[in-house]
C-alpha cells in the first residue's frame, strides 16, 4: 500500500523534484515555460510558493515530459524518475542472434550472472556439451572455413563458463535426445560414430560436473517450452531464431524462472536418472 503523505509535504516534494529535474536538464524557468506553454510567472510560482497547493494535472504532465522524468515521480507518487516507456525499454531489449557458437552477447550475460544459477532450455542439444566433431558437422554449412576458429573461441568461453561457480540446470525435450540417437529430423545424416562419441562425452561431462550440472528431460507432448535461458534473478532471454528478447525486470524474470521450474517438476527423467538414460540411448545407436 502506498504511504499517505500530507498535502504540504507532497507539495514541498514536488517543488524540490521540479527544481532538481530542471537543474539536471540545465533548463531555466523561461525555457520550461516556453516548452510547456505557460507564463514564466507560473513556473516561478510552482517553484517558490508555500503551502499545499499542487499544479494541475496538465501542467504537471507537460513539465514531466519536457524534463524527461515520470509525472508520478514529480508528484511524489513513486521514487522512480524514469518514464514508463523508458522503464519498459530498459527492461526489454531485442538483439540479433547470429548463427554462431557462444557469441559475445551470450557470453556477456554469463559473465554478468557469474555465481548465480543458470536455467536453460536449448534449441538443440546444448552447445557446451557437444563434441568438436558434432559442432563441425552442425556449423560448417553456415560458418564455412571459420568453423574451426569459432569452435576454438567457443571452447575458451565454455571453459570459463564451466568454472564460473554457476550451477546449471538444463531442461530438454525427451524427443531431442531420441532424435539425436536415431539421426532423425535435425540430426539426419549424422554418422553413428559421431553420435556414439557425443553420448559418451555427455555422460563423461555429466559425471564430472554433477550436481553443479543437472539435466532434466520432459515430454513435449505434455508440456512445451520455447528456447529460453534465465540468468539467476538478473535476466531472462527468449530465443526467437534470429533475435534474442531479453527481459530484466524482476517480475518477468521471475515468471520465466517459474516456467522453467514447472518443466523440472514435470520431467519424465530427473537429474539422477540421466546417466542410465544416456547409456540406454547409446545402445540403440546404429
Amino acid at each position: 500500500m502506498m504511504e499517505r503523505i500530507d498535502k504540504r509535504d507532497r507539495a514541498a516534494l514536488f517543488r524540490r523534484r521540479l527544481a532538481e529535474a530542471m537543474a539536471a536538464r540545465g533548463t531555466s524557468q523561461a525555457a520550461l515555460a516556453r516548452t510547456i506553454g505557460v507564463d514564466r510567472s507560473t513556473v516561478s510560482q510552482l517553484l517558490g510558493q508555500e503551502g499545499p497547493r499542487m499544479p494541475n494535472a496538465q501542467v504537471a504532465a507537460e513539465a514531466a515530459a519536457a524534463l524527461g522524468v515520470s509525472a508520478d515521480w514529480l508528484l511524489g507518487l513513486t521514487d522512480r524518475r524514469e518514464r514508463a516507456a523508458d522503464l519498459l525499454a530498459a527492461s526489454m531489449t531485442l538483439t540479433e542472434a547470429p548463427r554462431a557458437l557462444v557469441e559475445e552477447t551470450i557470453f556477456a550475460w554469463h559473465r554478468e550472472a557469474e555465481g548465480y544459477k543458470i536455467r536453460h532450455v536449448p534449441a538443440t542439444l546444448p552447445d557446451m556439451l557437444k563434441t568438436r566433431e558434432v559442432l563441425t558437422w552442425e556449423y560448417t554449412p553456415e560458418l564455412g572455413r571459420s568453423t574451426e576458429q569459432a569452435i576454438g573461441a567457443s571452447e575458451d568461453r565454455l571453459t570459463w563458463m564451466r568454472s564460473a561457480r554457476s550451477d546449471y540446470e538444463i531442461a530438454l525435450p525427451l524427443h531431442e535426445l531420441d532424435s539425436f540417437a536415431r539421426a532423425e529430423g535435425y540430426y539426419a545424416g549424422l554418422p553413428a560414430d559421431l553420435r556414439h562419441a557425443q553420448l559418451d562425452r555427455m555422460a563423461a561431462l555429466y559425471d564430472q560436473l554433477y550436481p553443479a550440472l543437472r539435466l532434466f528431460l520432459y515430454d513435449a507432448r505434455r508440456v512445451f517450452s520455447a528456447p529460453v535461458t534465465i540468468f539467476g534473478p538478473l535476466i531472462a532471454v527468449l530465443y526467437l531464431g534470429r533475435h534474442y528478447v531479453a527481459f530484466r525486470d524482476r517480475d518477468r524474470v521471475g515468471f520465466f524462472a517459474g516456467h522453467f521450474d514447472s518443466l523440472v517438476r514435470e520431467a519424465s527423467i530427473g537429474a539422477h536418472d540421466i546417466p542410465r538414460h544416456l547409456a540406454a540411448l547409446r545402445a540403440t545407436v546404429r
